[in-house]
């Protein structure tokens, strides 16, 4: 007898639904479909300075319950509108949460919150909520972290993230070279802007890698290059780079890389000291950056959600908090709403003339 060799520390290998099959049974289309290319093209327009807006990427740190993102998403629509002169509002819905070692790794993997990791099901959930959002007329966003999910979800997305663990990642450099959305990258977790940089070199180049394709066949993917890469400032372990004088920096270093100087600036994580009731300070900072002449600021990322903080996820499921974070402490509606009409009521006057 012949000695195994192969998948030694596999113990299932469970075929999944194609993404073809998932998009037929739950298909974008009409208004829903209209939100995403408009939204998307909003974005490419900011980014080109054709729109003189900034665009602000809000929303809770993680989606574990749908009935309470859809309450933030109704929220958020109501505001939009009222801002929408200066701020392009796009709701954060993040499924999937990098680990640092073991946790919840999001909606998509563990949609039941109770290990059991019924990963189909998180896949038709995820894109049901994601129709939904969209039909409302409200554009979406959310982090690129599995190489294989974007084929499942990809197309509903406005703008996608890359995160300050996966910025160096060849893997992800190269699947975001095909990505159709614009993308931020998001300095390391050092504060180090040079993996970003080095990012958006690669990202807009051409690029051949293994992949999946609609049919969920192993392939050759090749790409493009995506042309609307950009930076996300979210400070490190060194503390904030919100700043003007980081922000200064930031440009310079963009510059030297012969990249994109459009920055983009995350409000939590270490820019925020990780408590969430400072992102109205970093938010009030860009503002005044910008009233001061600042050109390369284009958006913002806040994390927010209906009530304020988080919590851990309880044995009883029947414990939990409604419209509380089970990641990231976020700041609550209140707080999002005084926090983004401030800073549209002081940019109005002055963004229509920003080139």
């Amino acid at each position: 007898m012949t000695a195994m060799t192969d998948n030694l520390n596999v113990e299932s290998n469970n075929p999944l639904i194609t993404p073809q099959m998932l998009k037929a049974e739950l298909p974008l289309a009409g208004s829903a479909l209209d939100t995403v290319q408009q939204a998307r093209q909003t974005i490419f327009d900011i980014l080109d300075r054709k729109d003189h807006r900034l665009f602000v990427v809000v929303g809770p740190c993680s989606i574990h319950d749908p009935q309470a993102a859809m309450d933030y998403a109704h929220r958020l629509k109501e505001l939009a509108p009222k801002l929408a002169d200066t701020l392009f509002l796009v709701m954060r819905v993040y499924f999937e949460k990098p680990r640092t070692s073991i946790g919840w790794k999001g909606l998509i993997n563990d949609p039941h919150l109770d290990d059991s990791f019924q990963i189909e099901e998180g896949l038709r959930i995820g894109r049901k909520l994601l129709l939904d959002i969209a039909d409302l007329g409200l554009p979406t966003s959310t982090e690129a972290l599995d190489p294989i999910s974007p084929q499942y979800l990809q197309d509903l997305i406005a703008w996608s993230a890359i995160g300050a663990r996966t910025t160096e990642s060849q893997t992800h450099r190269e699947m975001s070279s095909g990505l159709s959305s614009p993308v931020g990258f998001k300095n390391g977790t050092d504060g180090g802007l040079m993996v970003a940089i080095n990012a958006m070199q690669s990202v807009s180049s051409p690029h051949r890698f293994l992949g999946i394709n609609g049919d969920g066949q192993v392939s050759v993917v090749t790409t493009r290059g995506n042309p609307y890469a950009h930076v996300v400032l979210r400070g490190g372990s060194q503390g904030p780079n919100f700043d003007q004088a980081h922000v200064a920096q930031c440009e310079q270093a963009l510059a030297k890389g012969g990249v994109s100087q459009n920055i983009m600036i995350d409000c939590s994580h270490a820019n925020s000291g990780k408590n969430p009731d400072q992102q109205p300070a970093v938010l009030k900072d860009m503002t005044e950056q910008i009233l001061g002449g600042n050109r390369s600021i284009i958006g913002a990322m806040l994390e927010s959600n209906i009530h304020h903080g988080n919590q851990s996820i309880p044995a009883d499921l029947g414990e939990l908090k409604y419209g509380v974070s089970v990641t990231d402490a976020c700041m609550d509606w209140e707080m999002t709403e005084a926090a983004l009409t401030e800073m549209a009521d002081s940019l109005r006057p002055v963004l229509s003339d920003r080139a």
